[in-house]
């Protein structure tokens, strides 16, 4: 779980830097990472996801100031940056600090006017977890800058804003999955969202299971080349496909019998990577079948499914995450296991009966170990809801 007296001691070191101990608090504001239950790399290709929010923040707190900078403070790096409203547009610097001048940047360039800002960070999403720790700082920072500034956006616009920083500051071309969970999530349940229309429904997750994520403690990084190579692979079979069938705009648009009708036109590779997305969509939407009529084993067994695929044809995991999937798969009160977030490290998120949890927990951190001398962090979560402006109790 998140580490509260973490959270206290940003809090106290807020209070200890007023000028005096009557001074207002900066405004905080959190946004909380995710974890997607099924529904992997399908995002981009304008398809089916289920994420839920979860308990573990990015906070900012921002105090305003009177001239142009933008001054930030990371309490995870222990760093400071700074730079100037007036001079954003640089290409990617491979530095935390281009998610904050990123989304400063766009918000800006879509004519809104900030003001100058201090603002510390402090997260709790791990990161390069594969829990979408950049779109939960993007999502607070965006928040932070505009209610400082006083400037009135509407969510879905934060939204769309923040990935485009994430597209452009950062350089991984992701789809709009992270950062619409950060901004609408729900606690209690997961999102069965349409990454084409947006729209979304909720869904309760029972009482009687846990979301339990297993940090492999494999870093991940995705603007590292992979993730956008998959995306481009993607779009190489839509172009194939394109040519007998004009109107697909997205893989979302292919069935598998379309797909199989052109497979010979396509290298053997292109076809893998189209044959998940294609999959994996039709999974989406039996996954979001079996939530709604609490049909726990078919929602496991549809995971089981999406990591295999997620392995072979998409080739994003990893001989780690496959173990704790493994390791999971012969666990008790374990519905279902498979990888999480964009792949190549990261996490395994897994559907545990409730009164299974302990046992679940204590047999992974044991087997994993053993396996592969490493110690994984194992966590406990439920759905959480999206970001806002946080009040002291």
């Amino acid at each position: 779980m998140p580490d509260s007296q973490a959270l206290e001691s940003f809090l106290d070191s807020l209070r200890a830097g007023l000028d005096s101990p009557g001074d207002p608090l900066p405004l905080v504001f959190r946004a909380p990472g995710r974890v997607n239950l099924i529904g992997e790399h399908t995002d981009y290709n304008d398809g089916f996801v289920m994420p839920a929010a979860i308990e573990f923040y990015t906070w900012v707190a921002v105090s305003e100031r009177r001239d142009r900078i933008v001054q930030v403070q990371s309490n995870l790096f222990n760093e400071r940056a700074e730079f100037s409203l007036d001079a954003l547009a640089e290409p990617p610097r491979k530095h935390w600090s281009d998610m904050v001048r990123g989304v400063a940047a766009v918000l800006q360039d879509a004519g809104n006017k900030l003001v100058g800002a201090n603002l510390v960070i402090h997260g709790e999403v791990p990161v390069g977890a594969g829990l979408s720790s950049s779109a939960s700082v993007e999502v607070a920072v965006a928040m932070a800058v505009l209610g400082i500034s006083q400037v009135e956006v509407p969510p879905l616009e934060i939204v769309k804003l923040c990935q485009r920083a994430e597209h452009e500051y950062v350089g991984t071309q992701c789809g709009i999955m992270d950062q619409f969970i950060a901004v609408f999530g729900r606690s209690g349940g997961a999102l069965m969202l349409d990454c084409r229309s947006l729209g979304y429904e909720l869904l309760p997750i029972p009482e009687t299971v846990r979301i339990v994520i297993c940090n492999s403690m494999v870093k991940h990084e995705l603007a590292g080349g992979e993730y956008n190579r998959r995306r481009a692979d993607c779009e190489t079979g839509v172009d194939i496909l394109r040519q007998h069938m004009p109107n697909v705009a997205a893989l979302r648009d292919v069935t598998i019998a379309d797909l199989e009708r052109y497979r010979d036109e396509m290298p053997l590779l292109i076809y893998r990577r189209c044959h998940h997305v294609v999959t994996e969509n039709e999974r989406v939407l039996s996954a979001a079948d079996a939530l709604r009529s609490s049909n726990l084993e078919q929602f496991g067994h549809l995971m089981y499914e999406s990591h295999r695929s997620l392995r072979q044809d998409y080739e994003v995991s990893s001989a780690e995450l496959d173990k704790l999937v493994e390791i999971a798969s012969a666990c008790d009160g374990v519905y279902g296991s498979r990888m999480t977030g964009g792949g190549f490290g990261g996490c395994t998120v897994n559907l545990v009966r409730s009164d299974a949890v302990d046992s679940f927990k204590a047999k992974i951190e044991q087997s994993y170990k053993l396996e592969t001398g490493i110690v994984p962090d194992v966590y406990v979560c439920s759905a959480a809801g999206g970001a806002g402006r946080w009040q002291e109790a």
